[in-house]
Parts: structure tokens; C-alpha cells; sequence
């Protein structure tokens, strides 16, 4: 494997790690289906309670997958994608780089 292709994946692991929850999965998929919501919002279409959703949203905070917003009192949380599906690319750009120049491709 390319070193490129190795760095790649070590930047990639801090995604995967956060992503490998199905709860934080489905919080993803929501915010990108409605835009923005509120904890409480998210917190009626999940089977966990207010807190365990507020934990998982600092964590995706943190890892810069989602951003929040104050409107009056109220915290709206939104998808914050960009950087992390441009890591993904890059990995997945490096691997098919591999793929096409590796010596059993080129027969």
C-alpha cells in the first residue's frame, strides 16, 4: 500500500470511529434529511434519552460532522459534512490510484 494511501487512512480512522455508532448514523441521516433540529427534536425520533443524544452530538460536534447554531434559546444542530467526505475522497482517489497503477493491473 502507498504511503499516501496509508496517511489517508490514518486520517480517516477519527471518522470511522465516530461513524461506527448506528445511533450517531441515524443523527447524520436526519440532520441531512430536515437541515437543522433541535435536540429535543432529535431526541423524539431516537430510542435514547435527551442526554445520550446530547452526548452524541458533542461527539460529532467535536469531530466537525455537525455544527450548532443559537437562535434565541434554542441550540440547532446541522450536517457539517464537507471535510470529512473530502478526506473520504481522498482516500478512496489514492486507493483507486493503486488499483489502476498496481503491477497486476498493468498485464
Amino acid at each position: 500500500m502507498c504511503s499516501k494511501s496509508l496517511q489517508t487512512f490514518q486520517k480517516c480512522i477519527p471518522v470511522f470511529e465516530i461513524l461506527k455508532d448506528p445511533h450517531r448514523q441515524k443523527m447524520i441521516v436526519k440532520l441531512c434529511e430536515k437541515g437543522e433540529m433541535t435536540v429535543n427534536e432529535i431526541a423524539e425520533q431516537s430510542s435514547l434519552s435527551r442526554p445520550a443524544v446530547s452526548h452524541h452530538l458533542k461527539l460529532l460536534r467535536q469531530q466537525g460532522l455537525i455544527q450548532v447554531q443559537q437562535k434565541g434559546t434554542q441550540r440547532f444542530y446541522s450536517p457539517s459534512l464537507q471535510d470529512a467526505i473530502h478526506l473520504l475522497k481522498e482516500l478512496t482517489n489514492h486507493l483507486e490510484e493503486e488499483v489502476v497503477n498496481s503491477p497486476s493491473n498493468m498485464k
